[in-house]
This record gives C-alpha cells, structure tokens and sequence, in this order.
C-alpha cells in the first residue's frame, strides 16, 4: 500500500514565494532559463539549471556546474529565501488553468515503494538524464523539485482537502504562464495522520510526469540506505518530494509530431500510400483537430487532412498497439518514413499540445519541417492501464498541463 510522509519543508517567505516559483528543470533549456531569470536573484532557476550563473554554453554537465548549484542553495538559504518549517507538515498544491482546477497532496513517497512496483511508471528512463540528477541531488542533499504523481482518486481525501482549502493559502499568485498557483500548510497532527491512513489504502500511486527526476531521488535515496550501516528505515533520505493528484482531476494534452522529409516521396505518393490504411479527407487550409481516438490530422502542402485509422489496423486487446502513438508509429513513421526510433532519430519532432496546432503550421509553413501529424489525447485509464500491466509507454505519449511549479517546497535528505 502507498505510504505518505509528512516532512519539514523548506520554502520560500510569502513575499518572495513569486519570484523564487519557477518552472521545471526540463521544461526550459540553457538560454531559455538565462532568459527567465535575468533580473530575478529569488528564481528557483538558479539551482536547479545553475549554468545560467557561469559562462554562457558552457556544458551543463561539468562538475562545476553542479557546484554552482550547491553554491546557490547555501545562499538562499543564507540569504532566508528558502525557510525550514519547524515541524513535519502535509501541504496542498492547487492549479487553475482553463477555468479548471486541481488540486495536489504534497508529501514524501517512499524510495522502497518505487523500488518494490508500488509506484508505477509508464515511461522509460534514459541513463544519462538519470545519472544527471542524481548528481544534482547527491550535491544539494535535496529534492529540489517535487514530481507530480496521480492516485485513485478518494471522495474522503477530496473533502479532507476541501476542507483545507476554505482557508486562506499561503501563497496565491498569477505566475507568467497565466496559471494561479495556490499553495497551503497542514498543520493540523489528526488531519495529517488521517491523510496519512488513508493513503495506506491505496494499492498504487503512478508517476505522472517526472519519472527521471522519481528515479533519480529514489537511486540516490537507496545508494544512502546502502552507505550507512545504522540504517534503521525512517531517515529523509527513504523518502522524496511528490505532489500528488487525484487521476480524475488530470488533464493529458495531446503530443503531437513533425517530420522533416518524407522519405523520397512526393506530397501525391505520400498521401496515396497513407489511403491504404487511412480514410483520408480533405479538411482544406483551416486548422483541423483530432475529433477522437484513433483519428489524426495531417498538414502537408499548405492543407489539413482528417486521417481515420481503417478497422484491422490496430487491436483493441493489445494496450500498446491500440494507443494512436502506437499506430502513428507504425502505420507511418514506420513503415512509410522508415523513422524507426523515435528517442534517436533526427528526422522527427515532438511539439507539446500547449502551443497549439499552429505551431505544427508555423514549423511547416517555415520549410523547417515538411509535415506535421495531431494526436488525439491519450485517456488517464490508458496511462493507468499499461502502468497497470507492467507496459511501457512509447516515448513522447503524454503532455501532462499545468506543469508544477519548483521551489514552493524543497525536501531535505537530512
């Protein structure tokens, strides 16, 4: 069962919570985070991608960089831009986007719950992201960034966290991505011990989104666990910094993909190879989306097309092979454009639902790109069902939105 660990945070004075709030690691690289912080002392930015403090393009790799971030933290924490609460709390994390809201339980998950498949995963992991940080947590000895997990969502925990939530937040700001982040501590001890309970009756927590940063904190947590000989199971390092969110309240955006060729062939050849296992139709210059699963929209040549996969194309037994990833892939990039590894190839593009279909229009109309494929979203029981299953997800399925925000709690290891 999903264990819940009540921790003593360390987060930013109410003032500063806007400011020091930034956006994921891995959401931004290099120039865009110089660019984010530039004038801003307080952002998060400057721990979790500190190369934005040392000469530009340097690689973010190098063990001064690592350093800088452990530089930086001791100075926010000098500085009283990070406060360490004085006791163990529960927090809630609350986003509204779109006029919808969700609501997160923040808390510790177990490093022995993901070791043991109590946590599942969707994803594969890439050793070098791993490895990278890991280092970054070996170096600040904390979680910086929480990940974000979903869970069966529970009508008692709903309105445990209602009920916290009719008071006053302690932070609540508008951040640059016109999100409303709210952010509240429980203080309450019979509160946090009912939450606490009530997680034990969770058979399995799921890593939403995250799922490097899930290893890297539950690797680094067991590497400590086999370094210390009076280990006795409860030390901080058993645990790591996760909001959890009810899989009800969750939104998936669609994921969608561009191609830079197509492999030889003209725009007239392509799309008569694509009507032997598409119903194809022409949707004309105005932007078309995925009106369901298993429909696509296509831009080529200045026009969108509505792509239906025919019936015997895909299985609705086989959890990977029905996902629309999954029949993309194969159907087209595949066995048409002969891209057959999406997590190497350079001749795809991966462009987060977020931005819109006119991003894919834009890319192509550029020349940059030659076509552009929309996905209809995945479902959460999809995710829910492969993590369920033991599968894994093909790379670049799922878009979860809002991200979490970083540094509006930090977990120490110790």
């Amino acid at each position: 069962m999903a264990k819940l660990k009540a921790f003593r945070g360390l987060r930013p004075p109410v003032p500063l919570a806007k400011d020091v709030a930034s956006r994921p690691y891995d959401v931004l690289n290099s120039a865009e985070a110089r660019i984010e912080a530039r004038g801003n002392p307080y952002s998060l930015l400057h721990i979790i991608k500190p190369e934005i403090d040392l000469e530009e393009g340097i690689d973010e790799h190098l063990p001064e960089v690592y350093e800088k971030a452990r530089e930086n933290f001791m100075l926010f924490r000098q500085k009283a831009w990070l406060l360490e609460d004085d006791d163990e709390y529960l927090y809630v994390y609350a986003q509204t986007m779109w006029g919808k809201t969700q609501y997160g339980l923040v808390g510790c998950a177990a490093v022995e719950d993901y070791m043991n498949g109590i946590i599942k995963k969707h994803e594969l992991t890439r050793k070098d992201k791993e490895e990278d940080r890991m280092k970054h947590v070996r170096i600040t000895n904390a979680n910086m960034e929480p990940v974000f997990f979903t869970y069966p969502a529970r009508p008692e925990i709903d309105d445990i966290v209602n009920g916290v939530t009719q008071q006053s937040p302690e932070y609540d700001f508008v951040a640059s991505d016109e999100v409303r982040h709210r952010f509240w501590v429980i203080r309450d001890k019979a509160v946090i011990r009912q939450l606490i309970g009530l997680f034990e009756e969770i058979p399995y927590t799921y890593v939403a989104d995250g799922h490097h940063r899930t290893a890297a904190a539950a690797l680094v947590g067991d590497e400590k666990k086999r370094r210390n000989p009076a280990h006795h199971g409860q030390e901080e390092y058993n645990f790591f910094l996760a909001v959890h969110f009810p899989d009800n309240q969750l939104t998936i955006i669609d994921y969608n993909r561009l191609v830079r060729d197509l492999n030889g062939l003209s725009p007239g050849a392509f799309l008569e190879k694509l009507g032997q296992v598409f119903t194809l139709e022409d949707k004309g210059t105005d932007i078309y989306k995925p009106c369901c699963l298993h429909n696509f929209s296509l831009y080529l040549d200045g026009r969108w097309y509505s792509l239906q996969a025919k019936e015997g194309t895909f299985s609705d037994d086989d959890p990977i092979g029905v996902l629309d990833v999954t029949i993309l892939s194969r159907l087209v990039l595949d066995n048409i454009l002969g891209i057959t590894d999406l997590r190497t190839s350079k001749r795809i593009d991966f462009v987060g639902g977020i931005r819109g279909l006119g991003e894919l229009k834009k890319r192509v109309d550029s020349g940059e790109m030659v076509a552009a494929f929309a996905l209809y979203p995945v479902s959460m029981k999809q995710l829910t069902d492969i993590a369920d299953s033991g599968n894994i997800m093909p790379p670049k399925t799922t878009w979860f939105e809002p991200k979490l925000r970083s540094g509006l709690v930090v977990h120490l290891l110790d």
